[in-house]
């Protein structure tokens, strides 16, 4: 490891006397603050899926008449399709801390004719930690014996070649159309083909001929919801139960399913019944009177006083209730921060999503900071860092959402797609919408293109990501025809399959990180 450079031994991140502390003691200092950063990723991604939840579950009256009675019959209606909302909802949301840490990359690089490659270098990691690590922990996830397939595997073969498209269109353009060099119809046509996955995608999920694979959609839930009689535990779950542990909030939210369920009376109610559904109606309204989105906000800041829950306060090992209070005041700046987000009950919860993803911009902008200055201490490349701890870490809102339709989902479709859908995403919206700001700028100032002086190394693994990733689909292909399913099985194998996985993800790092490192030295 080299020593900082000349350049970087005066800048400090916010006091001056930072400078007098030891390279080393100032390198574990921004480390320990980066590891808070992601920390308040996964609070604030807590209240992003609250906020994507409510916007799914959005629902419209649509009035039919019966052929037979002629009478009218109405009808809740999704706003929402599924599949568009797990790549423009989904996907785009977990994606965003790396989306806008790349574009605040190339916002404070504007005016150089080369483009900053903290961005991409995280965008590129970040597609190996979603294919490789999130694979292996949802494989696992299943209950032991059980079994969790992809039932539409025309979608999952669409969203799959976007995915592996989105990084050859990325090869192409840095070393065969225009080597090291981006222009901004490159960049443009980058962006576009995010609009051509979601048209695609749609047209498979509706079957349009001509366009989609003539595949039958398996046995599935109309709504992607746990079966009747599933072992899902929800009363031990809450909003923030998979992200932080020790949460007081019992609003259960099934994030993928586009339904709520509460601790409270569960009211189930006949969509096709008119008489019913004006019960509905007056019991969201007689709910929001009673619990109206001002008291509802004025119990956010309340909760991010609280250090214990009563559920905790119930807690026989004293140690477990030390950990949580410990933990609760550990994530206690977070929180109160975060309550300035609205409540999620206002506009069918896009308030509340708009304003998660401005926090998640700003904390982005920190972790910029924090990366520059560990790179300036500690000379490591900050390619280097972008694949291994910036890829990890914005990558955690990814792992959480898996994570969760895994385990709550009768099919592996909404975990699996999560996966490839952010992998897209990465690229199209990533990279691209960085890249055309700077080419844009480039172009109508110096009139130039945007050079890339790390196209070599970011080249090299993409290689490398082409070459493990088809390993992991083959084994996943290969577990769909022996054992019948990508995720769960045999215990043995859902293990073994799970390390396989890993071992992929540590050759990608390996060899992509030794690549960059030669070509900084």
């Amino acid at each position: 490891m080299s020593g900082p450079s000349s350049a970087c031994e005066g800048t400090y991140l916010l006091f001056h006397g930072e400078t007098l502390l030891s390279g080393g003691v100032r390198a574990s200092l921004y480390t320990v603050a980066l590891a808070y950063c992601f920390i308040g990723l996964s609070a604030i991604t807590a209240r992003f899926f609250k906020s994507m939840e409510q916007i799914m579950k959005h629902s419209r009256e649509v009035v039919s008449v019966d052929p037979h009675t002629n009478a009218p019959v109405v009808k809740q209606e999704k706003v929402w399709n599924y599949t568009i909302a797990d790549i423009a909802l989904l996907a785009f949301g977990t994606s965003f801390p790396q989306i806008s840490l790349a574009t605040i990359d190339a916002i404070r690089n504007l005016g150089q004719l080369t483009a900053g490659g903290l961005g991409p270098g995280t965008l590129v990691g970040s597609a190996a930690f979603d294919m490789f690590p999130i694979h292996a922990v949802c494989v696992i996830m299943p209950k032991a014996g059980s079994k969790k397939k992809i039932t539409d595997l025309g979608v999952w073969l669409v969203e799959l070649f976007w995915s592996f498209w989105a990084y050859i269109w990325l090869y192409v353009i840095l070393e065969v159309w225009t080597p090291k060099v981006i222009t901004v119809w490159e960049a443009l046509l980058t962006v576009l083909q995010y609009g051509l996955l979601l048209l695609h995608a749609y047209a498979q999920d509706k079957r349009w001929p001509y366009v989609s694979i003539p595949l039958v959609r398996g046995d599935r839930p109309e709504d992607w919801v746990p079966e009747e009689g599933a072992s899902v535990d929800y009363d031990n779950c809450n909003e923030t139960s998979e992200i932080l542990p020790g949460s007081s909030d019992k609003d259960i939210a099934d994030i993928f399913s586009g339904h709520s369920y509460h601790n409270a009376e569960y009211h189930k109610v006949p969509e096709n019944d008119m008489e019913c559904s004006s019960t509905m109606n007056n019991f969201v309204k007689n709910t929001r009177e009673d619990t109206s989105w001002r008291s509802l906000w004025r119990q956010q800041f309340v909760d991010a006083f609280m250090l214990e829950s009563p559920e905790s306060r119930k807690m026989a090992s004293v140690c477990l209730r030390l950990i949580r209070i410990f933990w609760n005041l550990l994530i206690a700046p977070w929180k109160l921060f975060f309550a300035f987000v609205p409540p999620y009950h206002i506009a069918h919860g896009w308030v509340a999503f708009i304003c998660s993803l401005i926090f998640i911009s700003g904390i982005a902008y920190g972790v910029t900071k924090l990366t520059d200055q560990i790179s300036c201490v500690t000379g490591v490349s900050p390619y280097v860092i972008a694949f291994t701890a910036l890829a990890a870490g914005t990558s955690w809102p990814d792992l959480v959402a898996s994570k969760i339709a895994a385990e709550r989902q009768v099919t592996a479709d909404s975990a699996i797609a999560n996966i490839t859908c952010s992998n897209s995403v990465n690229i199209y919206v990533g990279i691209g919408v960085p890249w055309l700001i700077d080419t844009v700028y480039n172009f109508f100032v110096y009139r130039e293109p945007l050079y890339i002086d790390n196209a070599a190394g970011l080249s090299f693994s993409l290689l490398v990501f082409f070459a493990t990733s088809f390993g992991c689909i083959t084994v996943l292909v290969l577990r769909r025809i022996i054992i019948g399913a990508e995720l769960g099985g045999p215990r043995l194998w859902a293990w073994i399959t799970s390390v396989y996985f890993m071992i992929l993800w540590i050759v990608f790092v390996v060899f992509s990180s030794l690549s960059l490192w030669n070509y900084k030295t």
